[in-house]
């Protein structure tokens, strides 16, 4: 046995060291750092199409739901992530042995030198892993390194695709920098809020209950020291712009609201200070004054869907308040348990009649369970349009706008573009999401002789039938709309008290 050890670990370190040499000579080569007119417009080869496709494909898809599979312990981890890291040592070769146009140095570059870190730490950790060793002492640490590790890739790939955008169309240089700095940042800070908001909506219950906090004051934490942040570094110089003023109110209006915030959220209660704070900051960007007119609109656009954002949040905390009952197909009531759930800050009732308090009339239960729907499908939009505002402030920047001007694009053209994008960019992430949901740990099991096919249990209790998640049965953060009784028509006349059967 320990000679079969010493095997696997001299082939580990055979392996680990291979590619980062590899990695580390296709790292090494860099374009001239003298770029003349010639070489600049060139056109972009076949090569160079492929390693963007290539790249975007590994860190923007497969790296992605590998991490997934990691977190749900899925036997497809392993091969997912081998791939990704063997195409992505192909996308490095490709990357520097194109013919075609030649760039500038960037950040694109030296992203590029450190990505080798955590590929190179996975790679390690995942052998590792896999030989089965040390299982009391340093195997448990470092499965948390490898997660740790692991759940960076998204942000991080993220990040180098977005340094590979500007590297291929050449901007933030010069002047253009600090406005770069605050379209891409605060653009991308957007998107993750709204992807944080989809996850905790959507699989996020349990969670949140173990954090005993409200998601608001999570929210607010991070507004406040955001607030804080852009406070003090809005402004450069002794002259105070409009612009300048406008950026630092800001920071300070949310340093402000996110402390009311806070409080307001503590013991675990529920407020809408965060999504006054967007729909304040959504208006403000609207009003932002701008050189070019396409420029200004798309600005208001975005100050809009950014308030939008905010709106959706407030009903959705003020009015679909979660019940604990997730209707099922058939018309039939689930009564979830935390885990099940999705949604957040709810008072489980008592006993499964207290849900239908004071009546167990087929009309209020049907409507009842109508709004549940109504709030599952709801609650996608406070995500969406945070994710499509952040899609939309990144688009603004004055180089991209003057592009698109000068090719004489319309404001309408670029807007409808930039929302196809948000389409796609959401779709990704509530795939992913969903996938977590209903892959490795969180699948289905096998139906047992006492379960459904929809895997629940079917009791019935007081008169109403109550369909109850067995252990087995996944996640679910959807919910079809329920088939109407035959004669809702009639209870609903009930209701309303002018049911007239002919008798007095």
């Amino acid at each position: 046995m320990s000679s079969s050890l010493t095997g696997y670990n001299r082939k580990l370190g055979i392996l680990a060291l291979a590619l980062a040499w590899n990695l580390g000579s296709v790292a090494a080569h860099s374009h001239a750092d003298m770029l003349d007119e010639e070489n600049a417009a060139k056109p972009v080869d076949s090569i160079l199409w492929i390693h963007i496709f290539l790249q975007a494909l590994i860190w923007g898809i497969l790296f992605p739901a590998g991490m997934v599979f990691g977190i749900t312990r899925s036997r497809w981890h392993v091969p997912l992530q081998s791939t990704g890291i063997a195409l992505t040592l192909g996308g490095y070769i490709l990357g520097h042995s194109h013919k075609g146009r030649a760039f500038l140095a960037s950040a694109h570059g030296p992203m590029a030198n450190f990505l080798l870190i955590p590929i190179i730490t996975q790679l390690i950790i995942g052998v590792y892993l896999k030989l089965h060793i040390h299982e009391q002492t340093f195997r448990p640490w470092a499965v948390r390194l490898h997660g740790a590790v692991g759940k960076t890739y998204p942000v991080l790939g993220w990040t180098q695709m977005l340094f590979g955008a500007i590297t291929f169309r050449g901007y933030c240089r010069g002047g253009h920098l600090g406005q770069c700095l605050a379209h891409y940042i605060m653009g991308s800070g957007f998107i993750a809020y709204g992807t944080i908001i989809a996850i905790l909506l959507l699989v996020g219950e349990a969670w949140i209950r173990r954090s005993g906090r409200s998601p608001e004051w999570w929210d607010s934490w991070v507004i406040m020291l955001w607030g804080i942040v852009n406070t003090f570094t809005e402004h450069r110089g002794s002259n105070w712009s409009v612009k300048d003023m406008q950026h630092t109110i800001l920071g300070v209006l949310w340093w402000a609201g996110g402390a009311l915030g806070i409080f307001l959220a503590r013991n675990n209660q529920r407020t809408v200070l965060p999504a006054i704070i967007i729909i304040l900051t959504g208006w403000a960007m609207s009003e932002h004054a701008q050189a070019l007119m396409i420029s200004t609109r798309v600005h208001a656009l975005f100050g809009y869907t950014l308030g939008l954002a905010g709106v959706t949040r407030i009903i959705e905390i003020c009015f679909f308040v979660p019940t604990f009952a997730n209707p099922d197909v058939g018309g039939s009531v689930v009564v979830s348990d935390d885990s099940n759930s999705d949604h957040t800050l709810a008072d489980v009732p008592s006993s499964p009649r207290d849900l239908y308090a004071p009546t167990a009339d087929g009309a209020i239960r049907q409507a009842k369970e109508e709004k549940i729907i109504a709030g599952r499908v709801f609650r996608h939009l406070p995500p969406f349009l945070l994710v499509a505002a952040g899609i939309l402030f990144m688009s603004a920047t004055d180089e991209e706008l003057e592009f698109v001007h000068e090719n004489e694009m319309d404001h309408v053209t670029y807007i409808l573009i930039m929302f196809s994008i948000s389409f796609v960019l959401y779709l990704l992430i509530v795939s992913l999401i969903n996938l977590f949901a209903t892959s490795g740990r969180n699948a289905s099991s096998s139906p047992s002789s006492r379960t459904s096919t929809s895997g629940y249990d079917d009791t019935t209790s007081g008169g109403i039938e109550l369909r109850t998640p067995l252990s087995g049965a996944a996640n679910k953060w959807y919910a079809r709309v329920p088939s109407r009784p035959r004669d809702s028509a009639r209870e609903q006349h009930h209701i309303l008290g002018d049911d007239d059967d002919g008798e007095d």
